[in-house]
């Protein structure tokens, strides 16, 4: 694909643009437009396109659907249908007049996401972290890890066998390859069995249908096998291993195997009582201190324990910020962890007998605010498509928790300017007050 050219005309100049005229230019969103400097984006981006082939989509409307997907919380399809509907929406991407039809194909969003990749979407957030000025420059941070959930079924025995088998078929068809039996009719009847294994009267019978699963599925994998030429079992090398993995690990096994198409998957527990294991990649945030900024958004492709993650973290806030400030404030799961290169790590301790009342009171205020930062990953995961990623693979959770944590700063700059206007206009309707309209613009 070749390099995209530039748009025609830019946000702050539609003199005789007739979107931006019938729009109110008060609107966060076209506020947060002129806030954000998108020549970062196509100097940062442009070396990535080619200069032969068909001409790509503008950076900018490629930037500003990645930045609405995960404000709005919509996938790529409702995505660029609701940006045919929404003239703020088509504004924001760059648009001097109104369009009819899509912006362009939903897997056109996927192919941006491959080209471009966490190190692109970093600057994203670099971006809105950079939108809030002074307000970042803080001396401690609060830290934390969650569970980013990969949209993939609870695991069982019983279902990854049964996919397996599934799987088997499909390339004995595909390789022509004649099986001396199939065993579909078999897999239908085990399958019911396995239902409602945990009652009492089914337990045994579901036991056997599962262990009759796993027979099933060597067989049928040790078959192929043997019927293939050497350059077919070069192709089909790694999904047989990985059948093999799943086939043969316990449960008392490390890293085990949880699904077939999201192989990197782990398990976690987090201690929670409405929901004990979770299925995914864990995520580490971090962010300012007094005014919750997200700073940083890092996931990880193995279950590593908290303490271990912090290294990481503070690189890429240096990478974001420009420096690391002094202090990082933790809960008990980064214990071991008291200083990593110039950062000190706090975390909750019993009070020294001879502590100082005002050391007492310091430590309180500071885990008070380190509190702050759950429901700040409550918003992230209700509001910006971090509860559950439907990208595929370990980078796509990177992506997703980046993009998530961007459009969680993008949006807060976007209250404060609607709580700004509500401010004016307070201020406005005091008695003995006067205040002219054309006085009330946003900074």
């Amino acid at each position: 694909m070749s390099k995209p050219s530039k748009p025609n005309s830019n946000q702050g100049n539609f003199l005789f643009a007739d979107l931006i005229d019938q729009l109110n230019p008060k609107h966060p969103l076209l506020q947060l437009a002129k806030q954000i400097d998108w020549c970062v984006f196509e100097d940062e981006f442009s070396p990535l396109y080619s200069h032969l082939g068909k001409p790509s989509k503008h950076i900018r409307l490629m930037v500003g659907l990645s930045i609405l997907k995960h404000m709005e919380n919509l996938s790529d399809e409702v995505l660029v249908q609701r940006w045919v509907q929404n003239p703020y929406y088509q504004a924001f991407t760059g648009e001097v007049e109104f369009q009819w039809q899509f912006p362009c194909d939903p897997s056109s969003m996927t192919n941006f996401r491959k080209r471009i990749g966490a190190e692109g979407y970093e600057k994203v957030l670099a971006v809105s972290i950079a939108l809030h000025q002074e307000k970042i420059a803080e001396d401690e941070m609060c830290i934390d890890t969650t569970v980013q959930e990969k949209n993939i079924t609870f695991p069982t025995d019983a279902k990854q066998y049964r996919k397996i088998h599934q799987q088997l078929l499909k390339i004995a068809r595909k390789e022509n390859i004649s099986l001396s039996r199939t065993y579909e009719k078999e897999v239908k009847k085990l399958k019911l069995h396995t239902r409602f294994s945990s009652h009492p009267k089914n337990r045994q019978r579901a036991r056997k249908a599962v262990k009759r699963l796993k027979t099933i599925g060597g067989r049928l994998l040790r078959e192929i096998q043997r019927k293939m030429t050497l350059e077919q079992l070069e192709h089909y090398h790694e999904r047989f291993a990985l059948y093999l993995h799943l086939l043969f690990q316990k449960r008392g096994d490390k890293n085990k195997v949880y699904s077939l198409h999201e192989p990197h998957v782990y398990c976690m527990s987090k201690g929670k009582a409405h929901q004990r294991y979770e299925f995914g990649t864990k995520a580490s945030i971090t962010t300012t201190r007094d005014s919750g900024i997200i700073i940083g958004a890092l996931g990880f492709e193995r279950n590593v324990f908290d303490g271990h993650t912090v290294p990481d973290v503070l690189a890429q806030v240096k990478r974001l910020l420009g420096y690391v400030p002094a202090t990082g404030i933790a809960d008990r799961g980064y214990r071991g962890k008291s200083k990593v290169n110039d950062t000190q790590i706090v975390t909750p301790k019993p009070a020294r007998k001879n502590a100082s009342k005002d050391a007492m009171a310091l430590a309180r205020k500071r885990f008070r605010r380190r509190a702050g930062i759950e429901p700040v990953i409550g918003h992230l995961k209700s509001d910006h498509r971090l509860k559950r990623n439907f990208l595929k693979g370990f980078i796509g959770d990177q992506i997703n928790l980046i993009m998530a944590a961007a459009a969680f700063n993008f949006k807060k700059w976007m209250r404060e300017v609607i709580f700004w206007l509500i401010k004016l206009l307070s201020i406005k309707n005091e008695p003995g007050m006067k205040f002219h309209h054309h006085n009330m613009m946003f900074a």
